[in-house]
């Protein structure tokens, strides 16, 4: 059965839009377009603290003002807890998760007296990787604390995950990372350690939730940035462990500032909605990000 082309754009309303949006939106927008596809939006607002409705207005807003039009009804990730949920305890039902009670301020002591004797590895995006000191932590002790209502972090234990999933992992990429990888990929998720999946007072995580989307909105193709490049491989874990289908990837070029950085709310980068009131128009804005 042929399945209809489909791509999305999952923005996440913590801040205006960007060029580097701009330029992701309207490479899913375009794709869609000359292969008679899907073109579906999706909002991805897990994190309630700093999501904000202004935000999505402004998603809106600014992708018809770039002349995007997409699918109702758009998908809204704080609606779908309940799959996120039912997902998280498949994998529990596996074995592959368990709790980890260490604050944050813990897991840097601990990484730092590690390092005592060398330095201790980091994920993909910098961040120490877990020590595991809760892995083996007897069930009986996990749940008084759980009872304790102390706060906590539900975790893949990725041996047991990597052990669990096939042998061979691979991707299609038809785009490229950011040392030209492309086409068929090996995956390598080993490199993100014990992730955490989500926490006590958060049924998910991104890496969760975007997999469980993906699959429910049928997504056949994924184009995002190649700062989500290393993510992939463990996207590609949790596909396979949950038995998930594997869309067909593309990672493209970023926008760097001018300090070569990628632009990003957090920087200040200009917003969409600042350019459109400066009377910039949707094909310059198109110019700008090299379309």
């Amino acid at each position: 059965m042929h399945q209809v082309p489909t791509y999305r754009f999952a923005p996440s309303p913590n801040g205006y839009l960007h060029l580097g949006h701009a330029l992701s939106a309207c490479l899913n927008f375009d794709s869609a377009q000359q292969a008679n596809g899907r073109f579906l939006l999706r909002i991805e607002n897990i994190d309630q603290t700093r999501c904000r409705p202004e935000f999505e207005v402004a998603i809106y807003e600014d992708l018809a003002w770039l002349g995007l039009k997409w699918e109702a009804p758009v998908r809204r990730q704080s609606e779908q807890f309940a799959a996120y949920r039912a997902a998280l305890a498949r994998l529990a039902e596996m074995g592959l998760v368990y709790p980890s009670f260490e604050s944050r301020t813990e897991i840097a002591r601990l990484v730092a007296e590690q390092e005592r004797s060398g330095p201790w590895p980091r994920d993909p995006d910098g961040a120490p990787l877990y020590p595991g000191r809760s892995r083996h932590m007897d069930a009986a002790e996990q749940a008084r604390r759980i009872a304790s209502g102390a706060p906590y972090a539900l975790r893949l234990d990725m041996t047991a995950a990597i052990a669990r999933a096939p042998a061979s992992l691979t991707w299609d990429e038809t785009g490229c990372g950011p040392n030209g990888e492309t086409g068929v990929l090996a995956a390598e998720p080993a490199v993100w350690g014990d992730v955490v999946l989500a926490r006590k007072d958060s049924p998910t995580s991104y890496h969760l939730s975007v997999v469980i989307d993906d699959a429910a909105q049928g997504a056949t193709h994924v184009v995002r940035g190649q700062d989500l490049f290393a993510a992939t491989s463990l996207h590609r874990l949790l596909q396979a462990l949950l038995g998930l289908p594997a869309p067909t990837y593309r990672h493209h070029r970023l926008i760097l500032d001018a300090d070569g950085r990628k632009l990003a709310k957090s920087t200040g980068a200009t917003a969409l909605c600042a350019l459109r009131g400066r009377g910039v128009s949707p094909a310059a804005i198109r110019r700008m990000v090299g379309l």
